[in-house]
């Protein structure tokens, strides 16, 4: 295959040995082989979504139109190998829907899955399963105010399953059964979907709507629905939405994958050229456009304002400038206006960062003009207060943005907005031979819904490039006062307290003129940054061992200070180099002492600076490069990882060495951690999901301190002076791993990093074993631990959890473990969602350290009403009985090792996936070893086998449980 990576073709090689016995890469379709190949019939001269376009037709992508008006576009794609993507797109969403029918768009789209012509009941997700996808990932839908989109991405696409894939497909789309039966079983999970959806993040969702889009059907068209309308549905009024908007005139077929465009082209052809409907199109309803009050001022119309009192969440005050929404042309012209729109906003954003960074009276603010549902044109302006002055913060903010509406910004901000846009065009310039079809597809179906085009990447560049003599500071002036001028102007408050603030004062504040803060604005002659300027890391080194892994074409550098180095040059990934630095011991090196320094670190240490950078340098230096800089803490090893370009990797290996070698140690973004920290912790308790994730590993880890998320309290007694104490400690320990994967010259890479991590000094030892806290695992217990939330109190959350093992010498069962927990979704998929309606996405992981001997678990956790609690245990303890007494089926085995033999095959397309396996390998050669078994462990089992890891893992007297509950709700543990 023309676009197969050597990392998929070196793969291939080694799964198909890894098999036993060996399997066929590909059936064979005799009929197809056999038969004359489809001739391209789409029109390139005239393409659909072209019409009134002058923007150049992306010449990959075919589009076409059947004779019943179903329109369609399709594309050769071969990333990943192996791969199709199709999108059917139905033009009509939750804004179509007429009084009576709120929440029908979304009920079709699980109705549609539930029965159809070539799919009995129950039975679509073990039918895709047998054609390798996964449901919720590969194969899922959506609902949205404006349309409804069926996606399925279907691995090893052979001629006979993508025959079959549009069968099924066309079925349910153009033939769905709509019964009482489908009725009764979808509509408990739909209000299960609800249920889950609640709470103060949708009260506050539900109030935006309702203000920002006052007197529009938007104001009240959530996709959901309503539980009046959803139970007073009837298949007769379900069948009636259906009908009136679906049809082929009303619907596209999209396509991009590893195939022949005409072949494509013919399954569409084929599957949906039969579709008849009767009668004229409905013409779509009129989705209104924001008005102003009569007693509104022309020159500031404020609307609406409201404060809304969630005591969990933070204080949040967004106002919005709106103006009605209407379709154009998408020509060049239009995006050039599009493209001063974003350098205007950027520069905005980027100076109010600048002033939240340098302490004040809001943490964040920010500006974004958004098309929202073809309802608004929409300038919104977000605040996060800090203390009680609200006024102030609004002040500040709006000042701001007066002082950019009244003054042309200088030359060298908008250079380097310019230059930050260059790369994001140009990115995928050089990597559009790697951009997945799955992405292709979905940004074709969103060019759809906003009534716009795409262009391929050389296109947008180019454009872009000639534009830039249009970006002149009057230019971009005239493009933010377009941003904050509109028909009205409306706002809501999110306060904790009653009384704080009325919707008058709010509405006063927003309405009264603030003089331009003209200190913020970047200065013209600035101090220049560049990586010439900075301090050497310190003696350049060169390595000292050089040499194969024997896996690939990886090779491992060693240098005297104890840096080990992975390399893999791989030019078929054009553009794109994936840089991970693992260093030090993670959470178990952390004194538990210290334990909520480990949440600042991960707010706070990137923008701490180094060598003698701050943020706002590390920010500049950045101008116009690909570079990056994520922070993540894992069970035994601290990690910076980036994604970059070939030209920007010697200094991206600089940042990360001197963030080691280097650090600086700025307070305020210590300081605005902890503001941070403080703000967010009540929005854990606002549901039973939050409280997840605020305590669910704490408890996993045996109440470890150093795993529970820290409270206002324990932030507060932090210091910058502890900051720096814990970190350079944890800077400075341990081991360090660098791999580096992807384009790159490797003679240029060693180079550099001779000159960053080669000359880093030797390392502290990480601390012995003896001075870390062994791994605690949870006691067995058939007591639940009950936790509380502050959310509806319809919401619960149920969590059973059996602890398994960890280590490298584990890998292989470790895969095996998830087959065991797919089998486990599955069925608790069928009991909880499909049988007794009460959780919408239950689901079952498994966790397993490598790094560490013990702390892994498979766990089993659902979203669902109170009452339910006990049903969701004893339905997973029968589970769990019944694959400790029960073998399972071989045809049950098959509906989950061949989704996982597609998901390593697709993954192992990508370098990506190499990095990930390899993580620790230089100081545990076995885990090379280990790759080559990878599919054969994830796929290749015996129903025994699965029967005697349940047995070994999944007793009840092996698992724990934890509940989260109403807060009125009686139990015997105190809320965390």
């Amino acid at each position: 295959m023309k676009n197969f990576t050597r990392a998929a073709r070196s793969l291939a090689c080694l799964l198909v040995l890894a098999q036993v016995p060996a399997q066929p890469v590909f059936a064979q379709d005799t009929a197809q082989d056999e038969a004359v190949p489809p001739t391209l019939l789409a029109d390139q001269q005239e393409p659909w979504l072209y019409k009134n376009s002058d923007v150049p037709h992306d010449k990959a992508w075919h589009f076409g139109e059947l004779d019943n008006g179903l329109r369609y576009a399709v594309r050769k794609n071969g990333v990943p190998p192996g791969q199709v993507s199709i999108r059917i797109r139905v033009d009509a969403g939750s804004l179509y829907e007429a009084d009576s029918e709120r929440g029908y768009a979304h009920l079709l789209e699980h109705m549609l899955f539930r029965q159809s012509k070539y799919l009995a009941e129950g039975t679509a997700i073990a039918a895709f399963q047998r054609l390798g996808a996964t449901f919720g990932s590969d194969t899922n839908a959506q609902t949205t105010t404006t349309q409804t989109v069926f996606q399925l991405d279907l691995p090893n696409a052979t001629p006979a399953s993508l025959d079959e894939t549009f069968k099924l497909l066309s079925g349910m789309v153009t033939a769905p059964t709509l019964s009482g039966s489908n009725l009764k079983q979808d509509l408990p999970i739909v209000m299960a979907e609800m249920r889950e959806r609640g709470g103060a993040a949708k009260r506050v969702q539900d109030a935006m709507q309702q203000v920002f889009y006052a007197g529009q059907p938007l104001a009240e068209r959530e996709p959901i629905g309503t539980v009046e309308t959803l139970t007073s549905a009837t298949p007769k009024s379900v069948r009636a939405f259906y009908e009136r908007w679906y049809r082929p005139d009303n619907a596209t077929v999209i396509v991009a994958g590893d195939a022949d465009p005409a072949m494509l082209e013919s399954y569409v052809r084929k599957w949906f050229g039969d579709w008849k409907v009767s009668g004229d199109k409905t013409p779509a309803p009129s989705f209104g456009d924001p008005v102003a009050p009569k007693s509104a001022d022309p020159e500031n119309p404020v609307g609406e304002t409201r404060v809304l009192v969630e005591p969990d969440l933070p204080s949040t005050l967004m106002y919005g400038i709106l103006r009605p929404w209407r379709q154009v042309d998408d020509t060049i012209v239009y995006n050039q206006g599009l493209m001063t729109d974003s350098i205007a906003q950027a520069i905005i954003n980027r100076r109010l960062e600048t002033k939240a960074r340098a302490g004040g009276s809001f943490l964040s603010a920010s500006v974004n003009q958004k098309d929202v549902s073809r309802s608004a044109d929409a300038t919104f302006v977000t605040v996060t207060p800090l203390g009680d002055d609200w006024k102030a913060a609004l002040h500040d903010v709006r000042a701001v943005i007066a002082d950019a509406v009244s003054r042309p910004p200088t030359q060298e901000e908008i250079d380097r907005e310019v230059a930050e846009l260059d790369v994001a065009f140009q990115v995928p310039v050089e990597q559009q031979r790697i951009l997945p079809g799955s992405k292709l597809a979905d940004d074709l179906v969103n060019a759809l819904d906003i009534r716009e085009t795409v262009a391929a990447p050389d296109d947008v560049l180019r454009i872009f490039r000639e534009s830039k003599p249009l970006f002149t500071p009057a230019a971009v002036l005239e493009h933010t006062r377009k941003l904050f001028t509109g028909t009205v102007k409306r706002a809501l408050f999110t306060v904790q307290k009653p009384g704080e603030v009325s919707d008058q004062q709010l509405h006063h504040a927003l309405a009264e003129p603030v003089k331009p803060d003209q200190t913020i604005r970047m200065a013209a002659e600035a101090k220049p940054v560049s990586f010439d300027k900075l301090p050497a890391i310190g003696t350049p080194s060169e390595p000292v061992v050089d040499a194969p892994t024997g896996l690939l074409d990886i090779e491992q550098l060693s240098f005297e200070n104890g840096v080990k180095v992975l390399l893999w040059p791989v030019a078929e990934e054009p553009g794109r180099v994936m840089v991970k630095v693992r260093f030090g011991g993670g959470y178990r090196s952390i004194d538990p002492k210290d334990a909520p320094y480990i949440a600042l670190g991960q707010y706070a240490l990137v923008g701490s600076g180094l060598a003698t950078l701050g943020q706002e340098d590390l920010d500049r230096i950045a101008t116009g490069r690909k570079m990056g800089f994520n922070f993540d803490i894992q069970d035994a090893t601290f990690q910076l990882s980036a994604e970059t370009r070939p030209q920007d990797l010697a200094d991206q290996l600089y940042l990360f060495a001197a963030k080691l070698d280097l650090p600086k140690w700025d307070v305020n973004p210590f300081m605005r951690a902890k503001a941070a920290a403080k703000i967010q912790y009540d929005t854990f308790a606002t549901s039973p999901q939050g409280v997840l994730n605020r305590d669910l590993q704490y408890y996993q880890r045996g109440e470890d301190p150093r795993f529970a998320t820290p409270t206002p309290e324990d932030i507060e007694a932090t210091t910058p002076e502890g900051f720096k104490r814990v970190w350079s400690k944890a800077l400075s320990q341990g081991p360090v791993e660098v791999q580096i994967f992807g384009d790159f010259d490797k003679a240029k890479a060693i180079a550099a990093l001779e000159k960053t991590f080669g000359a880093l000094k030797p390392r502290l030892p990480a601390p012995s074993t003896a001075n870390v806290a062994e791994v605690q695992v949870p006691k067995p217990s058939d007591k639940p631990v009950v936790l509380h939330h502050h959310g509806d109190p319809d919401q619960a959350a149920a969590v059973i959890s059996w602890p398994t093992g960890g280590g490298s010498l584990g890998i292989h069962e470790s895969r095996q473990l998830e087959i065991l927990t797919q089998l486990f979704t599955n069925r608790l998929l069928d009991a909880v969602r499909e049988k007794l309606g009460v959780s919408y996405a239950p689901y079952v992981f498994s966790t397993w350290p490598v790094d560490l001997q013990a702390g892994g678990s498979i766990t089993a956790m659902a979203q669902l009403d109170p009452k339910s609690v006990p049903v969701f245990f004893q339905t997973a303890d029968e589970i769990a009985e019944d694959l400790i007494a029960n073998p399972p089926t071989a045809d049950e085995l098959e509906l989950v090792t061949e989704p996982l033999r597609q998901q390593v095959t697709r993954a192992a397309s990508s370098t990506s996936f190499f990095m990930s396996q390899l993580e620790g390998a230089t100081s545990d050669p076995s885990r090379i070893g280990s790759v080559r078994s990878v599919l054969s462990d994830y796929t290749v089992t015996t129903p025994q086998k699965m029967q005697e890891l349940a047995a070994r893992y999944l007793g009840q007297d092996n698992s724990w449980r934890l509940e989260v509950v109403p807060e009125n709700a009686k139990a015997n543990v105190a809320t965390r």
